[in-house]
This record gives C-alpha cells, structure tokens and sequence, in this order.
C-alpha cells in the first residue's frame, strides 16, 4: 500500500535533485523511497558528501582484500603489447 508524505523542503534543492534524478532517469519519489528503505534497513542516517561502503560491498570485498594481501589470484604487471598477447 502507497502512502503520501508532505516534506517542506528548499525550492532550489527540490529543482536541482530533480534533475539529478531525471538525467538518472528516475523519479525523485523513488530516491526518496530508496533513502527511506536504507534508513530503516541500517538504522542509521549518514549525513556526508563522502563516498562509503554499504556493509553488503565489504563483505563482498573482503576475501578479495585477503587474496591482495596473501599475493594469490593477482595477475602480473603487463607492459608490452607483446606480452599481452603471450598472456592471452
């Protein structure tokens, strides 16, 4: 079931995250749902310009990470277009 909500925001921030979200090809309303679904998934707001990682990329990047640090499954430096051939 869909609901409304009425949010008083800043004219000139409406406009501008509109149009992120139309060259995004989105609706505004579904990056508003999707913070909302994040914020209540994670229990917690994050207020900041810098990138992070959700959880979920972590785990998923973690044997990668022990892999680089072991120097197991990692190809060798390339620097020649001869030795890329003899590589592939």
């Amino acid at each position: 079931m869909k609901t409304l909500i009425s949010v008083k925001i800043d004219k000139d921030i409406k406009t501008k995250a509109q149009t992120l979200t139309q060259e995004l090809g989105i609706p505004l309303s579904t990056l508003v749902n999707a913070y909302l679904r994040q914020f209540v998934r994670e229990k917690k707001a994050v207020f900041t310009s810098a990138w992070q990682m959700s959880p979920e990329l972590e785990k998923m990047l973690g044997p990668i990470e022990n892999d680089i640090r072991r120097g197991r499954n990692i190809s060798r430096t390339i620097t020649s277009i001869h030795e890329l051939d003899r590589v592939l």
